[in-house]
Parts: structure tokens; sequence; C-alpha cells
């Protein structure tokens, strides 16, 4: 893989005494539709720098796959060679794509950025196979055949209808994206997951969702929120994948509020339970693997559906969405707990659950070992047998 060239569009006048805010758009926009409106309302308090992902935009096409990492590092150089000299704060804002950036701009340069913002984002976008699907499919057909689905996912209802200028730029930034460009982009979301590095993120992070996103809810937002070491969640009302366009006032108030320290977490009291539900069951199939969900719920009748509830409200919505330890470290807890009250088949259930969330084959050897000396050898003993046959399931199952 090779670093793509991207071109840097300034949005206000060099200003050294003002703090560098970077903006970066998403798959398939440029970076003037989409943050132009928004950049005004912030122009007063911040040089601005936008860029264009390779072959949107007025960024040249890519001819070698790249990775989002690389864009991380083009930001922090960008970000680097503007301060030299200062000591003013830097923060980064980015869309969809690029607040999966955002992610890793706050994993490897928390050192140059102060604060960052991801923008109608998640910590993994849908699987490998169907990004290296699209990707596959916009190479063949072009950029113009996603223009339709695009304009499905990116609005809110309505938008389209009232504002065709904003949807319209943005609908052609899509149709006039080199296609090849595009599939690179779709192969490096493909590879793109934080799940279990988000815990280990210090620099303070806002998560910003659209309340009608079909493609990052709200609830991957709060879920980042509350797994970096940093985080604060906001949503915007009305809005759906392209906040900055959609509701530039709302993004730039929040950004800005954030960007100065000020706390955007929107609450009105206790987490709606409903809520607190729907994250418990993001969080469920993500560790248990949908599959095994769609048993557990399709196997739920009369007299075991509250149980269902229970699990997925308070074990996984309550404790295992909790920013305190990462999943690898829960995962590890809860082998633990599983062998010392002899439940054998959520051993094996967890013991699948770790590889997902990480743990090595080795590592867990590890943690059973350990359980031989303060639960019990004959304990231990079948903890092995048991694992050994998990484990097996599991590579079967990959």
């Amino acid at each position: 893989m090779s670093e793509p060239k991207i071109s840097g569009i300034q949005f206000t006048e060099q200003d050294p005494s003002k703090p560098l805010l970077i903006l970066g758009p998403g798959i398939g926009t440029a970076v003037e539709p989409l943050w132009g409106k928004t950049a005004q309302l912030l122009a007063e308090h911040y040089e601005i720098i936008g860029y264009d992902l390779p072959g949107h935009g007025r960024s040249e096409p890519s001819t070698e796959q790249w990775s989002l990492d690389h864009l991380a590092n083009v930001a922090a150089r960008i970000a680097t060679d503007a301060t030299v000299g200062t000591e003013r704060k830097v923060f980064f804002a980015g869309v969809s794509l690029s607040g999966a950036v955002a992610q890793r701009v706050a994993a490897l340069h928390g050192n140059v950025f102060d604060r960052v913002a991801m923008v109608c984002s998640s910590p993994k976008f849908g699987t490998p196979e169907a990004w290296q699907e699209r990707a596959d499919f916009v190479a063949k057909a072009g950029t113009p055949a996603m223009v339709e689905r695009a304009s499905k996912t990116w609005f809110a209802p309505g938008f389209i209808e009232a504002h065709p200028t904003e949807s319209t730029a943005l609908l052609h930034s899509l149709q006039d994206a080199d296609r090849f460009s595009y599939a690179h982009a779709a192969i490096a979301l493909s590879e793109f997951d934080m799940t279990d590095q988000l815990s280990s993120i210090s620099t303070p992070m806002l998560a910003l969702a659209g309340a009608e996103d079909p493609v990052s809810p709200p609830e991957h937002a709060k879920t980042v929120a509350a797994t970096v070491q940093d985080g604060q969640a906001a949503v915007l009302d009305n809005v759906a994948h392209q906040a900055p366009a959609e509701d530039p006032e709302g993004t730039a108030h929040i950004l800005h509020a954030f960007f100065s320290g000020q706390s955007v977490e929107q609450s009105s009291g206790d987490t709606p339970m409903h809520e607190i539900y729907d994250a418990g069951m993001t969080v469920r199939r993500e560790v248990l693997s949908d599959a095994h969900v769609d048993r557990a719920t399709a196997n739920a009748d009369e007299f075991t559906e509250d149980f269902q509830e229970l699990i997925t409200h308070y074990a996984w919505g309550s404790i295992w969405t909790r920013p305190g330890i990462d999943r690898r470290m829960r995962s590890a807890v809860t082998l633990t707990a599983m062998v010392a009250g002899s439940y054998w088949e959520e051993l094996a259930m967890h013991v699948k659950a770790a590889r997902r969330n990480g743990l090595s084959v080795d590592e867990i050897k590890e943690i059973l070992l350990q359980t031989a000396i303060y639960c019990s050898v004959p304990a231990a003993n079948v903890a092995f047998s048991v694992a050994k046959k998990a484990l097996a399931e599991y590579n079967e199952e990959a």
C-alpha cells in the first residue's frame, strides 16, 4: 500500500492566532459541498482546512490501495505543517469514512490533535465481504450506479425535496468520483474495525450522530462515547448520514461547544430503557455473533422471552457497554467466572466470544491454567475439554 495524494482545501484564510480545524468527508462525497456551510459558521473561531478523498472532489485518483491509517497520517502531517512554530490547538472532524479516520487519528496521533469528532460514523461498518462486493460492483459499473442508493440513505426524509441544491451537489460529487478510487475507499473501510481499540483512546472524542441515520445510528455513537476514556455523544434530530450538509447550524454549534471544552452530552435524566436495550443488543450480537443471538431469540417463547430481554438489557446493555474495561478483559473475567461456577455450556459460548473480542488461543489457555490454581484442577480439566471443542467449532465457523 502507498500513501494517497489528497488535495487540501483552505476554507478560511491562514490565521495562526486561531485554533486549526481539519475537516474530512465520507466515501462518495467531496468536502466542499458537505462541509461548506458548516465551515462558514465556524470560520470566526478557527482556521479551517479540508481535504478530499483520493479520486473525489479536487483530489487525484488513487492508483494503489490505501488504508485509513494513511489518511490519518496525512491529516497529522497537514496539522503539523500548518502549526509549525505555534502552540495553538488542533482539532479534527470527519464524516462517515473520515469519522473512521478520526478514530485512527485519536489512536495514532493523540499528541498532534487536542480533540477529535467523529460525525455520522461507526467503530465498524458492515462486513468485509459486503465492502468487497461493493468495491467490485463500483469498479465495474461506476459511481453513478450508487446515486439511487445514496439518495435513500444519506438524507433524512424530506431533505431532498426541501433542499434540492444541497442534496444535488452531494449526489453530483458521488457521480463524479473516480470509480476505482471509490473502490479503494470501500476496501479501506472493509479493513476498519475499532471495536476492541476504542478503550485505549485517551484523546477527548465527540461522537455526533443523526437521529435518522440508517448507516451509523445513534447507538453506535453512544457506544463509542461510552467506551473511549474521554467521550461525549450528541444526536441531531431530523438528520441522517450527512449532518454538516443537513443541519449546518446544529453541527457547527455542537462542534464548537465540544472543541471549546464544554459538555455537549445530551441527556435528560436516565437513559431510556429502550436505548439501553438497543445498545445491549448491538454488543450482544458483536460478541456472540448474529447467528447465536438469532437462535436465542427465535427459540424464545412466552415463558422465556422476558428472560431474554433481561439478559439483553442488564447483562449486555448495562454491563458490557460500560467504559471501565475493554472487551478483552471482560472476556477474561467471564471465562474465569464460568469455570468457577461450572457453567460449561456458557463457557463454550464465551470461549468463542473471547476469540471475537480479540483474545488469542494462547491467552485463553493461560486463563484456564490460572483457573486450575484458583478454581480447582478438576474444574480446569473440564474447562480445557470444553474450550478445545469450542475453539474447533469457532475455527469451522470462521
